[in-house]
């Protein structure tokens, strides 16, 4: 039976992350992941990823420069970029160049899918899972991190009764047009709130380069994404574009309250549920958090102690927490119908609005050096939702 300090389950941004930090703290370490999946995003990374985690300009298949935010009455208010750019990346090429990177710092990559574990009197786990090739293999290991997305099966195995709260989301890679053609730009990504087209998130258009990704998002049962996604085609030129793959998964909408069993398993990335409300950004979240989790995973394999697991998501939520909550507010305000989608797309035009938004995106913290701008923000809000001002 193959042993190991550490399992990282799935392959993704979050789980390659942890990996790779285990490893390089010169810990044994396997990264068990299901091959041949691509994860459905739209593949926007700040410029606070590519720094923190060392991303190649070869990976960034496109630089947006500006952000056009499209209301349900078709007005678009066009949000530039300043001082610098959003990277695009497609996780078909991303994921793997993480994982190998993690492998190269030392870690062992499993295909396999996670069943089960057994927990040993000794303290370790056996972790039971299905190779690529269907055999039933297990690992003995000290400490599990859980990075198998948000239908997570480490989850539902130690926390069986906490469902997390998911928009499912839909995409389209299509081959990307000729700059200028309909309303497309390769630099711009599309951000349209209309009822038809997501009754409770929004659809976008993101260049990636040569492809492009066309999708929206719901949590609405019922709700037809594909079609949404056809509307979208047809309503900015798009339906002739070749399609090359679709994809859809569900995407968490809210961390969860305990990443960690206070024994040997703690979560990370989707399975953690740390997504942006609002925004569903989550490459960044995840890669933080998962490592986090590595670093978390390190102290529990030093101490001894259970307890150092829970530092994951109170460092998290320490850190990103505040943004969270504003971003769910925001959502839970602004989404729930047209009329007021008309009246969010109408403050975006609003130049506190816009220069506070992307600096805290682009930076991935809360602006506190501009404290007068938060007070007008919060009045012209106020007044838009006690229908003192008007769009």
């Amino acid at each position: 039976m193959d042993e190991f300090d550490v399992v990282v389950v799935g392959g993704g941004p979050s789980g390659a992350t942890a990996a790779e930090d285990l490893a390089r703290a010169g810990r044994c370490v396997a990264l068990l992941d299901r091959a041949g999946r691509i994860k459905p995003c739209g593949g926007a990374i700040p410029p606070r990823l590519i720094e923190d985690f060392r991303i190649p300009d070869e990976l960034i298949v496109a630089k947006i420069t500006s952000a056009d935010i499209v209301s349900p009455t078709e007005k678009r208010v066009t949000i530039p970029i300043e001082n610098g750019f959003v990277g695009m990346v497609d996780r078909e090429s991303f994921d793997p160049w993480l994982r190998q990177r993690a492998v190269k710092a030392g870690a062992y990559e499993i295909a396999g899918t996670f069943e089960d574990l057994t927990r040993e009197a000794d303290g370790r786990v056996t972790v039971h899972y299905r190779a690529a090739d269907g055999t039933p293999r297990d690992m003995r290991v000290r400490a599990i991190i859980g990075a198998d997305g948000a239908t997570s099966v480490v989850a539902r195995t130690v926390f069986p009764d906490d469902r997390l709260q998911c928009v499912f989301a839909y995409h389209e890679i299509v081959e990307a047009p000729a700059a200028g053609a309909a309303t497309f730009e390769p630099r711009r990504c599309d951000v349209i709130y209309r009822g038809t087209t997501s009754p409770d998130f929004y659809a976008w258009i993101f260049p990636h380069g040569a492809t492009c990704s066309i999708g929206t998002g719901s949590a609405q049962k019922g709700f037809s994404l594909r079609s949404a996604v056809g509307k979208v085609r047809e309503t900015y030129g798009l339906t002739a574009a070749r399609t090359i793959r679709r994809e859809g998964a569900p995407i968490p909408m809210k961390p969860r309250r305990k990443w960690d069993d206070g024994r040997n398993v703690v979560l990370a990335g989707d399975a953690a549920g740390v997504v942006a409300p609002s925004s569903g950004e989550g490459i960044y979240y995840a890669m933080y958090a998962g490592r986090l989790a590595a670093t978390a995973a390190s102290e529990f394999l030093r101490t001894g102690q259970p307890r150092a697991l829970a530092g994951a998501r109170r460092a998290f939520m320490r850190e990103h927490g505040r943004v969270f909550w504003v971003l769910g507010l925001m959502q839970r305000l602004w989404y729930r119908n047209d009329g007021r989608r008309e009246q969010f797309v109408g403050i975006c035009r609003d130049k506190d609005v816009q220069r506070l938004t992307f600096e805290a995106y682009m930076h991935k913290r809360l602006v506190r050096t501009r404290p007068m701008a938060h007070i007008r923000i919060f009045f012209k809000d106020l007044g838009y939702l006690l229908g003192l001002r008007h769009v």
